[in-house]
């Protein structure tokens, strides 16, 4: 069965950065199209502007390259904050306002597991109508 996923920013950012990461599995994972990666307009620019801290000292042509790398492989989904259907129950808030937008993305894509390491999203997972998994716990699912 295939499965319809979000991924937080920084689970794509370790990804994308860290060839020997824990995380690293992840760009073979979407690469494979055997699942559907989501995103919107406000992860992508989320991601795009992470990429670009300092810290990671990359150069544009390196971020348009690391985007090139997943952007491919997502389905981008039109959600606005404040737009979505009305669920039932009514979707969760995040304590992390800057969270929610993974949250509203994966009731609008009708994801199957929004994938993230926050304990601020981690915590709603028995109050979302998908699953919330850290990167272990859905690569365990998997088995890949």
């Amino acid at each position: 069965m295939s499965l319809r996923l979000v991924f937080d920013t920084n689970s794509v950012v370790s990804a994308l950065l860290f060839e020997k990461g824990q995380l690293a599995w992840l760009r073979a994972f979407w690469s494979r199209r055997e699942h559907q990666p989501l995103a919107s307009t406000a992860t992508v620019q989320e991601l795009i502007r992470v990429l670009a801290y300092p810290k990671f000292k990359l150069e544009e042509q390196e971020i348009k390259a690391l985007l090139a790398d997943y952007l491919p492989f997502v389905e981008n989904i039109a959600c606005a904050a404040n737009t979505l259907p009305t669920c039932t129950p009514p979707l969760p808030r995040c304590r992390d306002v800057k969270d929610q937008m993974f949250i509203e993305l994966a009731e609008a894509g009708k994801a199957n597991v929004l994938i993230s390491g926050d304990t601020d999203l981690l915590i709603l997972t028995d109050a979302c109508p998908f699953d919330i998994e850290t990167p272990a716990d859905f690569k365990a699912r998997i088995k890949p």
